[in-house]
């Protein structure tokens, strides 16, 4: 008797490959970061050399602002010899410091650099500018006859020669013009500002080869970053093509084969008949668990009850159920008043009193809902017209606690108007619980009734405006 011998089985196993493409993604993800690192790594350095640049910049301008703002103070005394061209002048000096602070912040960027070097002989140049303005407010100090002990010590310090001493005052007061407004005066104003110019030109051609140079690395980082998501985008619809091939396709010869099969095949019988019932109820089930679920969700973010779209599923729901219920709409009497004198900090805290009063007055079976800005609703299930008086004194007992409220709070009333209905929520329901309210706040505020078949109502909508 022979033997049946199985064939060797030829084929792709779904573990290797997917073994084997877990490990080139993996690869290509480690590959794709390491880009994305580098590639952050050089938008920092260009970012870096910008900021560079711009304190650089601003460098520049703090030395050559000090600079002219020690000239135009140093001139103004000349000209006009009052005292507060001095006092700034060497408040500038002394306190605010633009020059020497330009000079301190680039040594953090450029210290021992070429760069640094150029602002701080433009400051240098700065410096012996300032003893050539000193030396000019001393002569018209003299000239004026200020007294020695009311000058600044760099003022007394100095010594005018004998030749200036006898000038008289219209000398001194020529000669101090001419060492601030002279022509050698501001060749040296001119180089200094050559200083800085070629400062900022320096600064300029370094910013520009440090940001070529990141900028191509960047280029080519994001050049690999391109091949990488290619690569990754070429094997995912490998890895796509292999699934439909390896997994979906056989489920669906296999699913086929099972429909086909005859004794599978039983209809009509009361297991399968029940499998479907109970498939269908456990359906249901989760269905309206998910629906619930998703609506618990759904609260008032300040108040921490359900919200309006919340209250309009619930409206949905108890719709479709004919089970006798009611409705409460609720109104924080003159609530804008209360914002306008208050704030709306206050009004938030009176709003989240209130839904924290409503929340421990109806029982956890009814939904007390936030469904506007100071308006609020209660859906109470399993009720009846017979429990009227037991609604009023729950409101009664909410509107009280709100007319003693803590310490720093202000008084506030509730409008109720409510209806019943003894199938679900109907589409008049909502109508007949407004029409309550606005009777409510007809025969002033504060208080609850609820809708009445033999009363008449004439509601005015312009006349509740703001109600």
């Amino acid at each position: 008797m022979k033997r049946n011998i199985r064939k060797p089985i030829k084929g792709i196993r779904i573990k290797n490959a997917n073994f084997a493409m877990i490990l080139v993604s993996c690869i290509l993800y480690i590959l794709l970061i390491s880009a994305t690192i580098h590639a952050s790594r050089q938008y920092h350095d260009v970012q870096k050399a910008m900021d560079t640049y711009i304190a650089c910049g601003q460098c520049d301008t703090l030395l050559t602002s000090g600079s002219a703002y020690l000239t135009e103070q140093a001139r103004l005394y000349v000209v006009t010899a009052k005292a507060q061209y001095m006092d700034q002048y060497f408040t500038e000096v002394h306190t605010t410091k633009r020059r020497e602070t330009a000079v301190e912040e680039l040594k953090a960027y450029y210290d021992g650099n070429e760069i640094y070097s150029i602002l701080q002989s433009a400051l240098e140049e700065s410096n012996k500018l300032m003893v050539q303005e000193i030396y000019a407010m001393k002569l018209v100090a003299v000239a004026e006859g200020e007294e020695a002990g009311s000058l600044p010590e760099e003022l007394k310090e100095i010594q005018l020669s004998e030749a200036d001493m006898g000038l008289g005052q219209e000398g001194m007061r020529k000669k101090a013009q001419d060492m601030v407004f002279g022509s050698e005066y501001q060749g040296s104003k001119e180089e200094i500002a050559g200083h800085v110019s070629r400062f900022m030109d320096s600064i300029q051609e370094a910013t520009s080869r440090r940001m070529g140079k990141s900028a191509d690395n960047l280029e080519a980082t994001m050049s690999r970053q391109r091949i990488l998501v290619s690569i990754l985008f070429i094997e995912s619809i490998i890895t796509f093509i292999m699934i439909i091939l390896l997994i979906v396709k056989p489920l669906q010869v296999y699913v086929k084969c099972i429909r086909e099969d005859k004794m599978m095949e039983i209809t009509g019988s009361y297991e399968f008949k029940y499998l479907a019932l109970t498939y269908n109820d456990i359906y249901e089930v989760n269905a309206t668990n998910e629906a619930m679920l998703r609506y618990q969700a759904e609260h008032d973010p300040l108040t921490g009850i359900i919200n309006r779209g919340a209250f309009d599923q619930l409206k949905q729901i108890f719709h479709a159920k004919s089970k006798s219920l009611g409705l409460l709409i609720i109104d924080v009497d003159k609530f804008k008043l209360v914002n306008d004198g208050y704030g709306h900090e206050m009004g938030d805290q009176i709003l989240k009193r209130v839904a924290k009063l409503l929340e421990e007055s109806f029982r956890a079976t009814d939904y007390p809902a936030r469904i506007g800005g100071d308006e609020f609703a209660v859906i109470l299930t399993n009720v009846s017209e017979n429990q009227k008086d037991i609604i009023e004194g729950k409101i009664a007992h909410i509107n009280d606690c709100l007319l003693h409220p803590p310490k720093g709070m202000p008084r506030v009333t509730l409008s109720v108007g409510g209806a019943f209905s003894d199938d679900g929520f109907t589409d008049d329901l909502y109508r007949k619980a407004d029409l309550a309210l606005y009777d409510v706040k007809e025969h002033g505020r504060c208080g609850c009734r609820f809708y009445d078949e033999g009363h008449e109502y004439h509601k005015d909508d312009k006349k509740c405006e703001g109600c």
